[in-house]
């Protein structure tokens, strides 16, 4: 069994504070209402484990339904989080859903993607993107998420994590520990609830591991920085997956002018070059020319940049377990050049909320979830491995330099499915 994803030097996935430059917490970001006021009878009918994309995406449509939700954030203010931060056709759609239009969206400071560019040496390959896409940091999506979840009518409790979530006669005993409280008063607190949705993201339950993946030992970095006017233009309305040993990374443009770089590299490759940031930076910056150009000038915004390791890449998990509804990375992660995982964890979070309000069980959304995702992310693994690799690297580079379209292909054949996005927004999550 593969151990909760642990943080991977130089620091952990929740970052040091960032540079007031750097995406400031949204101002309308206000403390939640203290733990004890949200759990006066230790009581509620669903409770949501994770406020990320997939479970507030779940408790607004649950609460939105009239639905008696809790929603348990680790955090008790927006983070950065390790994450690429691509909003793909799919994820626009679902947010539209939410409540998060194109308008709103672009008020959050979202930018448009258009075209991506495929960089490795000395080469460069451009494709325009076969669907409308956008870019937006986590730490903004996800505040705006849960004052959503809010308004909706859930009950969102900031600063409290489960330290177990264990089944019983009735639903779920779930064990709670709170930043604000003292160590003596957040000891035993907890709560009993009917159903339970998990939804940590990449941090696992004690006792609720996922298996390894198929593609397990990497090591993923994210950095934000202020590139020079000149580069901050050749940039624009473009994501640019930079390709270098033992493994890749992304580069596009987020909100306040800010560019995202988020890699991921081999655990092996990366001990072979020194085993810390600067000495990946620097031999992603050997590798490839454009990356190297890019970053001439540029301006690191965080203190260190966001590191995990042990994340489970290319897994989908098959069945529910104790009659528990798995959500966003804890039911499937895919590789991140896809560009993906936001959409996933959304539709995974409104595809849960739908059919638990029709009355379906969590193996059957399990089920279900499973037949929708796992051929695009055994698909995405593959192609994650072959461009760690250097031969299929160096081939993938050539062919895409000769024919462009192979890469709109592959973004186009590893997103959720026309007819399960399909199924979501026709559903409306209206109870049979």
């Amino acid at each position: 069994m593969n151990p909760a994803p642990k943080p991977c030097h130089p620091a952990p996935e929740s970052c040091h504070p960032a540079p007031e430059s750097c995406h400031p917490a949204p101002e309308s970001c206000h403390p939640s209402p203290k733990a004890e006021d949200l759990l006066l009878d230790r009581t509620t009918d669903i409770a949501i484990l994770g406020g990320g994309l997939a479970g507030s995406a779940a408790a607004i449509l649950l609460a939105r339904a009239g639905r008696d939700v809790l929603l348990i954030e680790r955090e008790t203010q927006p983070q950065h989080k390790v994450c690429g931060e691509f909003l793909s056709q799919e994820a626009l759609a679902y947010l539209n859903l939410l409540g998060l239009d194109a308008a709103a969206l672009t008020t959050l400071g979202a930018v448009p993607i258009r075209s991506v560019r495929l960089a490795h040496g000395t080469s460069v390959s451009h494709a325009q993107l076969p669907f409308a896409a956008r870019s937006l940091t986590r730490r903004t999506l996800d505040a705006h998420l849960l004052q959503l979840a809010e308004a909706s009518g859930a009950r969102v409790l900031r600063g409290t994590r489960a330290l177990s979530l264990d089944p019983t006669s009735t639903g779920w005993s779930i064990h709670l520990e709170s930043k604000e409280a003292s160590s003596a008063s957040a000891a035993g607190q907890s709560l009993t609830a009917t159903t339970a949705l998990l939804a940590t993201g990449k941090h696992d339950l004690s006792k609720r591991p996922r298996p390894r993946g198929k593609q397990p030992n990497l090591v993923a970095f994210k950095m934000y920085f202020r590139l020079s006017p000149q580069q901050a233009a050749a940039l624009q309305s473009h994501v640019e997956l930079i390709l270098f040993r033992g493994g890749y990374a992304g580069l596009q443009p987020v909100e306040d002018g800010v560019a995202n770089l988020c890699c991921l590299v081999d655990r092996t490759a990366l001990q072979r070059i020194g085993g810390r940031w600067p000495h990946l930076l620097r031999t992603m910056q050997q590798d490839c020319a454009l990356l190297r150009e890019r970053l001439h000038n540029a301006t690191p915004l965080l203190e260190k940049p966001l590191a995990i390791a042990s994340i489970p890449y290319g897994y989908v998990r098959p069945t529910a377990t104790d009659g528990l509804w798995s959500l966003g990375d804890q039911a499937a992660v895919i590789p991140s050049f896809t560009g993906d995982g936001m959409s996933i964890a959304l539709h995974s979070g409104s595809l849960a909320a739908a059919m638990l309000l029709r009355g379906q069980t969590p193996a059957a959304f399990q089920r279900q979830l499973h037949d929708e995702l796992s051929t695009q992310v055994a698909l995405a693994t593959t192609l994650s491995r072959g461009l760690l690799w250097t031969p299929t690297r160096s081939l993938f580079t050539a062919a895409a330099t000769l024919w462009p379209t192979l890469i709109t292909t592959a973004a186009r054949t590893t997103r959720i499915s026309p007819t399960a996005l399909a199924n979501i927004l026709q559903a409306r999550t209206t109870p049979a």
